[in-house]
């Protein structure tokens, strides 16, 4: 199975949890729509692509990994897109989940989510239980504080950030996250050698968010455009013109690949983070 439809079947299985009999359908159709249809699946294709060059031994847990990552990516989305933090009327091309279900289950399906990614990586556990200890730690740690995407959004309610720390933070936590975890759960030896990959990937992430909330439409991007200058919030392109920007782009990029741990797979996470680097780059740009 190649690893789009693992993450695929895996999601599947842990939103499957909150349609049970007795429980509230209105919640797990308000997960369901956060999770699915997919977007990106960055994070979690990440999370497998680690694991393999690190020689995965254990697939399940592997896999459990990867769609702990996601859920707590679509959880973060659906709080983002609150009345209260970006208002947005979209995601993904269709109604956000606020807008098709009201804020309150809103509000609990993004806590839901959450929770279920703690949950799919528990019920994974036992075909490897010596290794759940630090990966519910480096999840854990990607999400909350002092340093997850949890502080990274409270940034946002700071008079003054630094650009770096709030990317780091608020996009690029949950990067190294999905690195550290891959190789955790693959029993690599040293899983934290692979944080500086997420960290540079993951801030090259947030500037090309920048990137293309600045210079694409929102029927592109299937979400609105324009709000980081409209909230005023610390971007790659206030503080280094549009230019700038995408020369800090290019430089993380850069930085990400230098930063893969030598393994039995380099070659292919090489290419395979070479590839999603220049994909990063909105098209209006790539001649820049």
């Amino acid at each position: 199975m190649d690893a789009v439809s693992r993450i695929e079947s895996s999601l599947a299985d842990a939103v499957l949890c909150a349609e049970a009999a007795g429980a509230p359908p209105r919640l797990a159709a308000a997960m369901r729509h956060a999770v699915f249809p997919r977007g990106g699946r960055i994070r979690p294709r990440l999370t497998l692509a680690v694991a393999a060059a690190c020689g995965e031994d254990r697939p399940a847990l592997c896999s459990a990994a990867a769609a702990s990552i996601e859920l707590l990516h679509c959880a973060s989305l659906v709080h983002d897109d609150l009345p209260c933090f970006d208002d947005a009327a979209t995601r993904r091309g269709k109604p956000s989940v606020h807008r098709a279900f009201g804020t309150p289950l809103a509000v609990l399906a993004g806590d839901a989510l959450i929770v279920l990614a703690f949950q799919t990586l528990a019920r994974a556990a036992p075909c490897a239980p010596d290794r759940l200890g630090p990966l519910l730690l480096v999840v854990g740690d990607g999400v909350g504080v002092p340093f997850g995407i949890v502080a990274g959004q409270a940034w946002e309610c700071e008079p003054r950030a630094d650009l770096s720390e709030y990317q780091r933070q608020k996009t690029g936590s949950l990067f190294a996250a999905a690195t550290i975890a891959g190789a955790a759960a693959s029993g690599h030896a040293e899983p934290e050698a692979w944080r500086l990959l997420g960290d540079r990937l993951g801030e090259a992430y947030q500037v090309a968010d920048d990137l293309r909330d600045a210079v694409e439409d929102a029927e592109t991007l299937g979400k609105p455009v324009g709000v980081d200058k409209a909230l005023g919030r610390p971007s790659a392109v206030a503080e280094f013109g549009l230019h700038g920007a995408v020369a800090r782009l290019r430089s993380l990029s850069e930085q990400a690949v230098a930063a893969i741990p030598p393994c039995q797979g380099r070659g292919m996470l090489h290419g395979l983070i070479l590839a999603e680097a220049q994909r990063l780059l909105p098209r209006k740009l790539a001649a820049a």
